[in-house]
């Protein structure tokens, strides 16, 4: 699940990713044209993985989750998604 909030004073956007994933250990979000850095989404009680990151207005950021260090989702809530270099698709977030 994606929640994109609008910062006027900072002007830009804080999004807030949220995901359920049953048996995860550990879930990273790559890309979000950031040299692929890895923000670690924190584990809550009831099991749902949260992350809050600030990202440029009038961006265009591709990412996509990877589980565990191996399985690699999309975000289902994403704005579109885009062909990679892989054969299949990163999620995009336009902002």
């Amino acid at each position: 699940m994606l929640h994109k909030t609008y910062l006027k004073t900072k002007d830009c956007y804080k999004v807030k990713f949220t995901v359920n994933k049953e048996n995860a250990d550990k879930i990273e979000i790559l890309g979000l044209n950031s040299d692929w850095e890895k923000p670690v989404l924190m584990k809550k009680k009831g099991g749902a993985f949260i992350a809050e990151v600030s990202l440029p207005k009038d961006s265009r950021q591709e990412f996509k989750y990877r589980v565990n260090g191996t399985e690699w989702i999309n975000e289902p809530e994403a704005d579109a998604e885009n062909p990679n270099q892989y054969g299949g698709y990163n999620s995009v977030l336009h902002l």
